[in-house]
């Protein structure tokens, strides 16, 4: 399926949206204006804007502890996600979730959870009650490579897999679970193998090509929406700051951080682009100057916007 002037440019604005999102919180949190902590994913951005790309209204996905540009990719409000990262109560999750917790049920993404592996479970849930419901949507379920070692993973993919339930499980493995490097935890080569144990399909890629993201997700989300059960996908990418901002990332060679960045996404889609002339110099220019100008707004809003009320934290409470 080749892909229209539109798709492409609109995949090329979202991976620039959560870029240049992405370093305006870099330098809010280091200014202090930001409470709690951040998980960053540039570099991460191919696998988030084409898996996304390719889902439809009323479909849905989870999320990690590094949620803004899944948030972003998913069309969750830029302003309502600022807010969120302010700890405003017109943030996305009204100011109880911060930046590890983003989401909007509205926009097709569960709010994120930080615990590692703890969407998967969920994600499997959500495709069960689309099944029951007989709704004809599927759910895009990120986790990091770190997270195929933990029990959920392996619980929630069988069921999935015996139910042929609709869920595409998207490992974003981008080599290192914290400081942790993928080879000294995993003897299969790649976390696409672990699909096999399951009698589903697992394919590895290039997470940091956009369009081969969008087109594999497309092939697997047709699958789901079949009735033929879940898809593996491993989108190999890599983030290029640390961990988190408290993580300066020494435990990976300088060659290694730069021979990635040579593979930016971003860069690399920009420079087809332009090639494929379906991209001019001029509009760069002014694709990036509107992003700056709807970040600034986002921001000045956030700043200006109410602090939830202590009563608040009564609100949006369930108890069986």
């Amino acid at each position: 399926m080749s892909e229209t002037k539109e798709r492409k440019l609109f995949m090329y604005h979202r991976m620039l949206m959560c870029r240049m999102f992405e370093e305006r919180v870099y330098y809010l949190f280091l200014e202090g204006r930001l409470p709690g902590t951040i998980h960053q994913s540039q570099g991460q951005e191919a696998s988030a804007v084409g898996v996304c790309s390719a889902l439809e209204d009323k479909d849905m996905i989870t999320s990690t502890h590094r949620p803004h540009s899944h948030a972003i990719a998913r069309g969750v409000s830029v302003r309502s996600l600022m807010a969120e990262l302010f700890a405003r109560e017109t943030g996305c999750c009204r100011g109880k979730g911060g930046s590890m917790h983003v989401g909007d049920m509205e926009a097709g993404m569960v709010p994120a959870i930080a615990i590692v592996g703890g969407g998967i479970p969920l994600a499997a849930g959500c495709a069960l009650a689309f099944r029951y419901l007989e709704q004809p949507n599927i759910v895009a379920c990120f986790f990091g490579e770190g997270a195929t070692n933990i029990g959920t993973f392996h619980e929630a993919v069988n069921m999935a897999a015996i139910w042929n339930l609709p869920v595409v499980f998207v490992c974003e493995n981008n080599k290192y679970a914290a400081s942790t490097a993928v080879e000294k935890v995993m003897r299969v080569k790649r976390v696409s193998e672990r699909a096999m144990a399951y009698g589903i399909p697992g394919e590895t890629l290039d997470g940091n090509d956009v369009e081969a993201v969008y087109q594999a997700m497309r092939k697997a989300g047709s699958r789901a929406r079949a009735g033929d059960g879940p898809t593996l996908l491993e989108l190999e990418t890599y983030r290029f700051a640390g961990h988190s901002r408290s993580d300066p990332g020494r435990y990976r060679e300088p060659e290694e951080v730069a021979a990635w960045k040579q593979r930016d996404p971003i860069a690399r889609y920009e420079a087809k682009l332009l090639a494929e002339r379906v991209l001019e110099p001029a509009e760069i220019t002014k694709i990036k100057t509107s992003i700056e100008r709807e970040l600034e707004a986002a921001v000045a809003q956030a700043e200006s916007d109410p602090s939830p009320k202590p009563e608040d934290c009564l609100s949006d409470v369930f108890a069986s």
